[in-house]
Parts: C-alpha cells; sequence; structure tokens
C-alpha cells in the first residue's frame, strides 16, 4: 500500500468516526505516547525489565502500526503529503549518507 492511500484510509475513518483531528500538539503527544508504549514492549522483549508475570506479551508490529497511525493523522492534518516528504528524505539520506555506512 502507498502512503497516500493510507492518508486517504486514514482521513476517510477520522472523518466519519471522530469530530476531525486533534490539534498538533495534542497529536504529537499521542504519538510520543505510542512510542512510549513500543520502547516498552521493546524493553520487555529484549531489554533488562521483564514482564510482569501472568501479563501477556505485545504485539511490537501493533505498537508500530499506532505510531504510523498517530504520524498519519498529523500529516493529514497539517496537510503534509507524506510520500513526496519520504521521495525527499531518501534522496537526502543517499546523498549524505552513500558512502557513511558502508564496510570496509
Amino acid at each position: 500500500m502507498e502512503i497516500r492511500e493510507m492518508q486517504r484510509i486514514v482521513d476517510e475513518w477520522i472523518k466519519s468516526n471522530t469530530p476531525g483531528y486533534w490539534k498538533p500538539s495534542n497529536m504529537m503527544l499521542r504519538v510520543m505516547e505510542e512510542v512510549g508504549e513500543l520502547a516498552r514492549e521493546i524493553n520487555h522483549r529484549f531489554g533488562e525489565k521483564p514482564k510482569k508475570a501472568g501479563r501477556e506479551e505485545g504485539n511490537i508490529g501493533e505498537e508500530i502500526a499506532d505510531i504510523i497511525f498517530a504520524l498519519l493523522c498529523m500529516a493529514n492534518s497539517l496537510n503534509i503529503d507524506l510520500e513526496k516528504a519520504f521521495e525527499g528524505i531518501m534522496e537526502k539520506y543517499e546523498r549524505r549518507d552513500k558512502e557513511r555506512f558502508k564496510r570496509a
């Protein structure tokens, strides 16, 4: 699925299920909340902090998808074409870091 399609799907869902997009500052807090949930799952699975006994293992893929959803909402509310922005950032990385991480 292309990013524009993801943005369209999210926009349709927001329009049919909510009063509208939150303010950008509230959406940024939502992104940070979702990143925190992903960090907790990564820490439980790969870090030094195991889950408490009896607690179900979280789904890292779903946590990443929650972040993507929140970012798509933010982009939509700010009229940002994420596909175009992503293409631009990849061009930047290609120029700047083309040789940076190659093994000797």
